[in-house]
């Protein structure tokens, strides 16, 4: 299955695949980062989840994990919840099922063997996943996907607007990323997605009370 990178994916997906979580289950939203944690850009998305009292989570590539040790230790301290995005950043369709669960599963295990934490949360790189994985993964962890993309990934604010404009509820589950890619956007992509919230009445939830 290959899941277009669509802003908000259409109903009859999150119907074919419903055991996967698309939306707050509250009337909250939900704040999430791909790709982290990175040198040039996890300090400065969590001082400005500081400075608006907004708890996120981050799904973490493992690799970067093992690499930024201080990173997710300063994640994890400031009360975000961190979830799974493989070892490798591998897209699940385009590797052989062995190396789908070794990721997973390198990734569980750093955390909790080097953090004392227990991760209960993925996401797949690109949205890509396959049955077998749906079949195998989605009742025995939370695998969380989106119902708002905001492209930050691309660089252009006028795009991360776009998307946040016409595509916010009040249980969003909004994807940002912790990478390079977004580095020169990312505070103001933050600043403008707190400003709508704020204009539409809306709420940033807690994670854990939200992923259910």
């Amino acid at each position: 299955m290959i899941l277009k990178p669509f802003y908000d994916p259409p109903s009859l997906i999150k119907l074919m695949f419903k055991n996967f979580i698309w939306n707050s289950s509250s009337e909250k939203i939900v704040l999430t980062f791909d790709d982290g944690p990175n040198p040039d850009t996890t300090e400065i998305i969590l001082k400005n989840l500081e400075m608006h009292k907004i708890k996120s989570i981050f799904f973490c590539v493992g690799n970067n994990i093992d690499k930024y040790e201080s990173l997710t230790n300063e994640i994890l301290s400031e009360g975000h919840e961190i979830g799974n995005h493989m070892w490798n950043h591998s897209v699940i369709t385009k590797i052989d099922w062995n190396s789908v669960e070794e990721e997973i599963n390198k990734t569980n295990s750093l955390l909790q063997n080097k953090f004392g934490y227990n991760c209960f949360y993925f996401r797949p790189p690109h949205g890509r996943f396959n049955l077998k994985f749906y079949r195998e993964y989605s009742r025995k962890t939370r695998v969380v996907m989106w119902s708002l993309l905001t492209f930050d990934y691309k660089n252009d604010l006028n795009l991360v607007k776009f998307s946040v404009q016409k595509y916010i509820r009040n249980n969003s589950i909004v994807v940002m990323h912790d990478s390079i890619k977004s580095k020169s956007i990312i505070t103001d992509s933050i600043n403008y997605l707190v400003e709508q919230v704020t204009k539409n009445n809306f709420s940033f939830g807690v994670p854990k009370s939200c992923l259910r």
